[in-house]
């Protein structure tokens, strides 16, 4: 009996699961007659600026679907979809010009079918079932019909599955869009790195060099009427010389940090938290042990780590800050967090853009939580091949 009792329950949750269909279906035999008209009344008539609507509620019914039978499947149906953006005759172009609209579409006849059908099945073998299964368990016997409720369901939410997830194509498609839209972000931040490189060697160094070959040519001139001016402007030459061999040293860190080389990227972390001004607590146990990372990660992590603490010391007013890693199934995942006001956006020109951007490159991902008040978290993922 007890089995009997688990059954039943399990064959009820499948009802259900069959029964909270029913708004899809009658959303979706609806759609089957709203979509060709939005379809025609865009190519024929003046109905353009309501097909994009008619793409988002289908898209609406698709997804909540899509949560339903991945909720019964226990693993999630993705979703991919172009967004609807941009001008009126963009927005129509790309909801007519979508896969996952006429996805949805060939969806909508079966969803009508299935959960329309399914759901009469259930509700006709209820009794049956309840009659031949409740004798059964009288004599012993294991239930055979109460069992079809489940298998009922699965097919449903299998067969959803299968409509709207995304096709291989589609897949790939996005993978593309996504590489092409990194590569163009690295570009631009490679451009402005070279534009920044630039500048600080034509305002700062190039300057000071001006002025040192000025300040020797002048000294040569007093070296045998006035000695002791050219000895003076000497010395001032020299420190000059100082001031400018470490605006370049500066400069160069900013293209590959030599403490990367030296020290190693922990090594690199634990310099950078000590010019932060405030506590920072590390946890640098994945990059200190085991093999090291590639170059570019290496490079990439530590200007990333380098412009959230700088960006805490100048803008949070965070009295704490933490580094973390983690390494696990070749990827190295690191995790910035400070207890400052937040708030803080990503907008052209920021270096939470920056940060963005030269991530992207390297196929990796960044996700910053930042609500007023605090505290700000940025959680940055890499490919690390190890």
């Amino acid at each position: 009996m007890a089995y009997l009792s688990s059954q039943l329950q399990r064959s009820w949750q499948a009802s259900c699961h069959l029964f909270f269909g029913l708004p899809v279906a009658m959303g979706a035999f609806l759609g089957c007659f709203a979509v060709p008209a939005g379809v025609f009344f865009t190519l024929v008539l003046v109905g353009a600026p309501a097909w994009p609507e008619i793409v988002r509620t289908l898209r609406r019914f698709a997804g909540y679907e899509r949560v339903r039978a991945g909720g019964w499947l226990g693993k999630p149906i993705p979703e991919l979809y172009l967004p609807l953006d941009g001008s009126p005759s963009d927005r129509v172009r790309l909801a007519l010009t979508d896969p996952g609209t006429w996805r949805d579409a060939l969806w909508l006849p079966y969803a009508t079918l299935s959960i329309l059908g399914f759901s009469a099945v259930v509700l006709v073998l209820w009794p049956v079932a309840l009659l031949v299964d409740g004798t059964a368990a009288a004599f012993g016997h294991q239930p055979r019909a109460l069992p079809v409720f489940e298998q009922l369901a699965d097919a449903q939410a299998r067969w959803t599955a299968a409509l709207l997830k995304p096709s291989p194509s589609a897949k790939l498609g996005q993978r593309v869009a996504e590489l092409s839209e990194s590569r163009a972000g690295a570009m631009e931040s490679h451009s402005a790195e070279l534009r920044r490189i630039e500048r600080d060697l034509h305002d700062g160094v190039q300057a000071q060099l001006v002025a040192l070959s000025m300040r020797v040519g002048l000294a040569r001139q007093q070296v045998k009427s006035d000695p002791d001016t050219a000895t003076r402007w000497l010395d001032e030459a020299q420190e000059e010389i100082d001031a400018t061999l470490a605006a370049l040293r500066g400069i160069v860190r900013t293209v590959h940090p030599p403490v990367l080389t030296d020290r190693g990227l922990a090594g690199a972390v634990r310099t950078l938290a000590v010019s932060a001004d405030i506590p920072v607590e590390m946890n640098l146990a994945a990059v200190e042990t085991g093999h090291r990372l590639p170059a570019a990660v290496e490079a990439a992590v530590y200007f990333v780590i380098a412009e959230c603490l700088t960006n805490i010391r100048k803008h949070s007013g965070a009295t704490h800050a933490s580094v973390r890693f983690t390494r696990a199934d070749g990827s190295l995942q690191v995790v910035v967090t400070d207890n400052g006001r937040g708030g803080a956006e990503e907008h052209g020109g920021s270096g939470l853009l920056g940060i963005r951007r030269r991530v992207a490159a390297l196929d990796g991902t960044t996700e910053i939580t930042s609500p007023p008040g605090g505290p700000t978290r940025m959680k940055v993922e890499l490919p690390c091949g190890s």
